[in-house]
């Protein structure tokens, strides 16, 4: 028997920000920013590597909302998994396809030696930066070795263990997080891609999936706190990443990530607790935002390779130029990405399906 979800069209919105702030990011990374006005913007830019946060925030939610609603449904674990094989394996092997041996054999360069690509393809690249073995492979398929470690334990501890008790789990999460983050960065080590460095954002988004179950989640009263405590927590971290550029001390290390967690968690609370005629709302659900949200995995995969590609290739000297020529590839190849090739894997979902959803939003 299947459960109804309403599904929030809005977030297709939230996603697709999550998306282009960390594509402004990597552009500003990859192309020369040498007047006052670039150096300026590349400063804020750096603020966009932060979308990463947003999407695990959002991940933490949406996934967590799905597995409390389908807990009591038959093949509970074997439809979840099924889903995000689907949706994650295909695009993510392809693209590793294309950058181990399409590319190299193209441009006539050497292919990675097998034993550097062995940690991307079993999703421990993330492990591979943090204690630093030899590996060469796409950086930013850190994340979804993150998410993919999520997926792989959460379902079990949503099947086996009442609401009540996630919150026990949650805060652990946070707490053993923060205490890894200060340990590592405090012996020299990288905190940033380590797994359980940062599975917290996701567990401070299983939050949100939680509160939507009380009777006045939507409420006028929720939507101001919501406000209110992305204010107050937006503004250090605003302080920490933006003007430190992400460094700091060992208490900064700690604490930035949970404030940006957080952060995101009172952003996409409100968004939620929003009307559906809202001018937030109206702006998240244009067909620009809801079509970037649609493609947003394959943008994220593809864009860096663009980039690369684009610098070597296509590039100008007039930044904005540039910037449209990266932009505007990127979109082309994860539009026909997701039409001609991951659609194909999404239309089975269907047959492994545990809940129905209903748009609202």
């Amino acid at each position: 028997m299947k459960s109804e979800l309403t599904y929030y069209k809005n977030l297709d919105g939230v996603r697709a920000i999550a998306a282009l702030m960390v594509m402004v990011f990597h552009f500003f990374q990859h192309y020369d920013h040498d007047t006052k006005l670039l150096k300026i913007l590349a400063k804020l830019a750096m603020f966009g590597q932060t979308g990463v946060s947003l999407f695990f925030v959002l991940s933490g939610f949406l996934i967590t909302r799905i597995l409390i609603h389908s807990r009591l449904s038959p093949n509970y674990f074997k439809n979840f998994y099924i889903r995000r094989t689907l949706r994650i394996f295909p695009l993510y092997y392809l693209f590793l396809l294309i950058f181990y041996f399409v590319v190299p054999l193209a441009l006539g360069k050497e292919i990675v030696p097998f034993g550097q690509q062995i940690y991307y393809y079993t999703y421990l690249q993330n492990f591979a930066i943090t204690f630093d073995w030899t590996a060469k492979g796409p950086l930013h398929y850190w994340s979804l070795a993150v998410e993919e470690h999520f997926y792989l334990f959460w379902p079990l501890v949503v099947y086996y263990l009442p609401n009540k008790k996630l919150w026990g789990v949650i805060i652990g999460i946070v707490v053993i997080a923060a205490v890894l983050r200060y340990y590592l960065f405090s012996k020299g080590m990288e905190v940033f891609y380590f797994t359980f460095t940062r599975f917290d954002a996701l567990a401070i988004g299983a939050i949100l999936a939680l509160l939507e179950l009380k009777d006045n989640f939507y409420s006028y009263k929720n939507r101001n706190y919501f406000l209110l405590g992305s204010i107050l927590v937006f503004m250090p971290t605003i302080a920490l990443w933006v003007l430190m550029s992400g460094s700091g001390n060992d208490i900064i290390q700690v604490s930035k990530f949970i404030l940006l967690a957080f952060t995101y968690f009172c952003l996409i609370g409100y968004v939620l607790c929003l009307s559906r005629e809202h001018l937030i709302n109206r702006f998240l659900t244009t067909k620009f935002l809801n079509y970037t949200g649609k493609i947003s995995y394959g943008l994220y995969v593809f864009h860096p390779l663009v980039y690369a590609l684009c610098g070597i290739y296509l590039s100008t000297n007039y930044f904005v130029v540039n910037l449209f020529i990266c932009v505007g590839i990127s979109y082309l190849v994860a539009g026909l990405s997701f039409e001609f090739f991951e659609s194909r894997f999404l239309k089975l979902k269907s047959k492994f399906q545990s809940v129905s959803t209903k748009q609202v939003v």
